[in-house]
């Protein structure tokens, strides 16, 4: 059975996921990706306000297409997580509760995640139609110069993902390395 979670995420509801649970969320998330993160660590090194709420949220890493006719989003996959891992500490200090791309992270990336009770989920790869089928609506919240590397407010109903990281070191990706 999936574990439904609603956004913003409540620490106590994520304490109790492990690795390789199948989770649905529904909710408001954070559409960000490399160049949105460097400049709010930018924003925030100035101490200037940040353009969007940290607290109790989540981040997909993702750059959604243009949304055809009819449709609230365009191909809305995961990208690469690893490239934000020199970029999640300063978000995790602001509250974050969890990111959301594909595939496996560094070791130091996990050691934060168990540091501020944060978790990282794992979108299925391979099935953006599907996952753009999820999204119920999609607006840019700052940054619109960086095309579909601003930062998206996204609505999502039951979007499917696996917890890859939990708060406790659970590594879902231990399962498959040999």
């Amino acid at each position: 059975m999936p574990i439904k979670l609603n956004t913003p995420l409540e620490r106590k509801k994520i304490t109790g996921l492990k690795a390789g649970d199948f989770v649905l969320l529904s909710g408001e998330i954070i559409g960000a990706r490399d160049a949105a993160h460097r400049r709010i660590i930018d924003a925030m090194n100035r101490g200037g306000k940040l353009p969007v709420n940290l607290s109790g949220q989540a981040v997909f890493y993702v750059g959604p297409s243009p949304a055809p006719p009819g449709k609230a989003s365009g191909s809305f996959g995961p990208t690469t997580s690893a490239r934000m891992d020199s970029l999640t500490e300063p978000l995790l200090q602001k509250g974050l509760c969890a990111t959301i791309g594909k595939g496996a992270r560094s070791d130091s990336l996990k050691e934060l995640l168990v540091k501020y009770g944060a978790v990282y989920f794992i979108a299925p790869p391979g099935v953006a139609a599907y996952l753009a089928k999820k999204v119920k609506k999609i607006s840019v919240a700052a940054y619109n110069d960086l095309g579909p590397e601003a930062i998206f407010k996204i609505e999502v109903k039951d979007l499917p993902l696996f917890v890859a990281y939990d708060i406790h070191g659970g590594d879902i990706f231990k399962f498959i390395r040999t």
